[in-house]
């Protein structure tokens, strides 16, 4: 195993930690809780997300103004605990109300549940939304129904926009909830990761061999196949996705997410791929983004992410933020 760390046990909080040096003017890291939340934060909706660590920039970079207000990560792959949770709604709850974005795996919906509960019985006023915007398979390991993936950026972006304005908690929520049931999302995988923890691959893919819909915690997907272009893999992704939702004449942003171990080249590629049948097929690329959003450690593969836009969304997603995987003027 070849990795830049020290102790594989320590790879978390070691990680948030050079997170929060590289970012010490906008950002706080609370020891033990694994938990980065923002520096001055206004009276409004708190916006709060986690997960399992190894998917970096999510969650702990998409921390700051015009996005999240905390983010709580677990072990590597792994759910963070409910007193994680209940830290970071300590530092960030202005006395607006929390909102909670949650994927939709087991673990995170039932701890993220306990210490919605536990907010309640304080008389805290909590929201949650649970993204699934993943088309490959209806049910998996990890999840009951769809998987949460990289589109959820986008309702890290949307919702932390809302919350921005002064919007009260309903409203927030609202938003959030709009943008999960226009977004979809299907992936690929080339590679696997190594766990630090674990040494070896979690799964195995032959020389010539590519699984289509994998998750990104290498879960199962759709098929396994020989490798593909460019063009080929566009078209699958994008297929599959519009076989879910009818995006046809609407104006989309569009996600091209890289896993971690595939290049900018590459991924920039694939775009150039996508826009085309997006053009084809009558639906306006409004906003494009492009890199490294939601990884799995070293994996090499891609995500594709389509969120259709009305005007609301639209001035949301343009809004400013600063953090630091993520920034608009």
């Amino acid at each position: 195993m070849k990795k830049i760390i020290n102790k594989p046990e320590d790879v978390v909080k070691e990680c948030l930690m050079g997170l929060q040096m590289a970012n010490s003017d906008t950002l706080e890291y609370i020891p033990e809780k694994e938990v980065i939340y923002r520096k001055n934060m206004d009276k409004k909706v708190a916006v709060i997300s986690g997960g399992g660590a190894g998917h970096e920039p999510l969650h702990a970079g998409f921390v700051g103004k015009g996005m999240l207000d905390a983010a709580v990560s677990g072990n590597v792959f792994s759910s963070p605990s409910p007193d994680r949770i209940e830290a970071a709604i300590e530092k960030v709850e202005k006395g607006q109300g929390v909102l909670f974005v949650i994927k939709n795996y087991s673990g995170d919906i039932m701890n993220f549940g306990m210490a919605q509960d536990m907010a309640e019985m304080e008389g805290i006023q909590v929201e949650s939304v649970v993204v699934k915007d993943d088309v490959a398979v209806p049910d998996s390991t990890y999840s009951t129904g769809r998987r949460g993936i990289a589109g959820t950026m986008f309702v890290h972006k949307i919702a932390g926009a809302m919350a921005e304005t002064g919007a009260p908690l309903s409203e927030v929520a609202g938003v959030a909830r709009e943008v999960v049931a226009n977004l979809r999302s299907m992936g690929m995988a080339m590679s696997p990761c190594i766990l630090p923890a674990v040494g070896r691959p979690g799964f195995t893919l032959g020389e010539n061999e590519i699984e289509i819909g994998m998750g990104i915690h290498g879960e199962p997907g759709v098929e396994k196949t020989t490798m593909k272009t460019a063009k080929e893999i566009a078209e699958i992704l994008l297929q599959k996705i519009l076989d879910d939702y009818d995006y046809e004449g609407s104006e989309v942003a569009v996600l091209v997410n890289g896993l971690g171990g595939t290049p900018l080249m590459e991924l920039y590629i694939l775009n150039y791929e996508v826009q085309k049948l997006l053009k084809e097929k009558n639906i306006t690329s409004y906003k494009t983004f492009v890199g490294n959003y939601t990884t799995s450690l070293e994996m090499t593969g891609c995500s594709l992410s389509l969120l259709k836009l009305n005007d609301k969304m639209k001035t949301l997603l343009d809004a400013s933020c600063d953090t630091p995987a993520f920034k608009i003027d």
